[in-house]
């Protein structure tokens, strides 16, 4: 894992063209020290708790182009994928860990200075999995160390969607609080609750993987495209 060490960080857009509405206003958030996974989780991980009875297996065994993916040996170092949120929360929990919050995924993806992308203000395809120069499917976790966060976290721009504890809500930047933001209360099951993704995947451009993009799923979404990245705080 890494560190994010305590501190304020901006959270959201404030003048990017790319911003979608719902990035917005642009804020300052606190965040008490927290680790995150390195890496995204993997196809062998992830396994290891299917194996102990503590997850289920992934909705389906292929990718993109790819006729068998999970079970095969050869891909066990790829994110894991076809994930619902509640199998995130099954693997983090089953680790002793938990899934990152909003705040805390931006925070690790773009450093206290706002950076559009993990490594900077500028878009580089050679610094991630994505539509612009990506195999067109899942890539290896760590096949892009210069895209690397502040933090050292990689991947968290491309290869696959992460999620995140919090529930959707289009205007909680307005209300959050300054400190440790919980995300929106929850008023219904993760079967019918709408969820967040963050960090954009092999399948979308530059303006979907900016470390402020929020995309809103149902929690109960399984694709080729879903992963997890889990957090902890003590």
């Amino acid at each position: 894992m890494v560190v994010v060490p305590a501190g304020e960080f901006l959270m959201g857009s404030a003048s990017d063209p790319l911003a979608f509405g719902h990035e917005t206003p642009q804020h300052r958030v606190h965040l008490d020290t927290f680790w995150l996974d390195q890496f995204e989780t993997t196809n062998g991980l992830y396994a290891r708790c299917v194996a102990a009875g503590a997850c289920r297996p992934p909705a389906q065994n292929r990718s993109n182009i790819r006729a068998n993916y999970y079970s095969v040996a050869e891909f066990a170092d790829y994110p894991v994928i076809y994930v619902s949120w509640s199998d995130a929360e099954a693997y983090c929990h089953w680790v002793g860990k938990r899934l990152p919050t909003e705040a805390e995924w931006e925070k690790a993806a773009r450093g206290p200075a706002a950076a559009i992308y993990p490594w900077g203000n500028a878009f580089d395809a050679r610094h991630l999995n994505s539509i612009e120069g990506g195999p067109g499917d899942t890539t290896r976790v760590g096949s892009y160390p210069v895209g690397a966060s502040v933090y050292g976290a990689q991947d968290m721009a491309g290869n696959v969607w992460e999620w995140v504890a919090d529930v959707y809500q289009s205007d909680y930047y307005r209300i959050s609080p300054a400190a440790n933001p919980p995300g929106p209360d929850r008023s219904l099951p993760p079967s019918e609750a709408i969820g967040v993704l963050r960090g954009g995947a092999w399948n979308n451009d530059l303006r979907a993987v900016r470390a402020a993009n929020r995309l809103n799923y149902f929690q109960r979404h399984v694709g080729f495209e879903a992963g997890i990245r889990c957090a902890w705080s003590g």
